[in-house]
């Protein structure tokens, strides 16, 4: 018995002792692959190798890996996530005419929860589909009652965006030591999970400290931190269309609607309606919006003002994407907004149609 137990522990140590501590293995299999001949492998956004596939349709890559990191298989026209370092000999298998785009995995735990991830996002990206397709169908019988059928349906299209974001984000909070939890963080709703995600970037920046791609996203919670919600809205002084200069600080008292939008942008003239019909209804208990203009040309911006008939005041440096003060909310896309409290303290962001309403009829009794 003795000898027995002795010799299964000797080949465990000799099983161990062939796993290579010094690089990183990956390794697959690609089931009817038609003509694909090559798999490509990214580190990270980066190409760093290419194999050609053998008899068996069979590939196999080597890196020198000291830290987990990110790699992509491409396939033809499918993407495979995986995450390894030095040690990890990692497995992968798929069928290529599986439309489904199923794989197995082996050797990688954080790999694994990727797959998990990819998952959770396929069953709700079914359900979204399915709304959508709803919706298509609905107005398609009924075009007359498109706004209608779009009331009814959107509130099933939030839900399941909040659940899924909700899923997510506790796996988030339960994989904080792997590179598995930055993923998934990386799918969720970053405008209504800011804080939670700026708190998550403070928490994992120790962590993966030689990480591009964590790092990057640390950058740019630190920088979002700024005017993030409870923080002072940082002043600024912008000429309105006749060159008067105008300051934020000059709205200290109210409550003021900081709305970053242009005269090309179609979603911003979207929403205009709203905050005209919003304005109109708070004005007179210390409601105000301040208008910045990401154009770059005053004519069609000044034209877009009357047009819409945006009757409070309105400032730009007519530089688009290069203005100095979308750089300073650190505005990326438009439509977007703040709200700011009598103070001069942001207490709401990005809230459009009827959200709008609702923060103002609960703050403004």
């Amino acid at each position: 018995m003795k000898k027995l137990i002795f010799g299964a522990f000797m080949a465990m140590l000799v099983a161990a002792s062939c796993k290579n501590n010094d690089e990183l293995s990956i390794s697959g299999t690609v089931e009817n692959p038609g003509e694909i001949k090559k798999v490509l492998l990214f580190e990270t956004d980066s190409l760093v190798d290419s194999a050609f596939l053998n008899e068996e349709n069979q590939f196999k890559f080597r890196r020198v890996a000291p830290e987990a990191n990110f790699y992509t298989l491409v396939i033809g026209e499918k993407n495979f996530l995986i995450i390894g370092e030095n040690g990890d000999e990692i497995s992968l298998k798929t069928n290529y005419t599986d439309t489904t785009n199923t794989y197995s995995i082996d050797g990688s735990e954080e790999s694994a929860k990727v797959q998990n991830i990819n998952k959770i996002q396929n069953d709700y990206g079914k359900i979204y589909q399915k709304l959508q397709s709803d919706y298509s169908d609905a107005v398609t019988a009924n075009p007359a009652k498109k706004d209608s059928i779009f009331n009814v349906l959107m509130p099933e299209f939030q839900t399941n965006m909040d659940k899924y974001s909700e899923t997510v984000f506790k796996f988030v909070q339960d994989n904080k030591d792997n590179l598995a939890g930055f993923y998934a963080a990386g799918t969720i709703d970053q405008i209504k999970y800011e804080l939670e995600l700026i708190k998550y970037a403070e928490e994992i920046k120790s962590k993966f400290p030689n990480n591009k791609a964590v790092q990057a996203f640390v950058t740019k919670m630190e920088g979002l931190k700024v005017v993030s919600v409870g923080q002072p809205a940082p002043d600024f002084v912008l000429n309105n269309p006749d060159g008067v200069p105008i300051k934020l600080s000059e709205y200290k008292g109210k409550y003021v609607l900081l709305d970053f939008w242009a005269s090309w942008c179609a979603p911003c003239r979207e929403e205009n309606p709203n905050i005209v019909k919003t304005h109109k209804e708070y004005a007179a208990k210390g409601f105000d919006v301040l208008g910045v203009s990401l154009d770059d040309n005053k004519e069609d911006w000044v034209r877009a003002i009357r047009s819409d008939n945006l009757n409070w005041k309105h400032v730009s440096d007519l530089k688009r994407w290069d203005s100095e003060i979308a750089a300073l909310y650190k505005v990326d896309g438009i439509p977007a907004s703040f709200i700011i409290d009598p103070q001069g303290k942001i207490v709401a962001k990005n809230l459009r149609g009827d959200a709008l309403g609702k923060y103002l009829a609960e703050t403004l009794k």
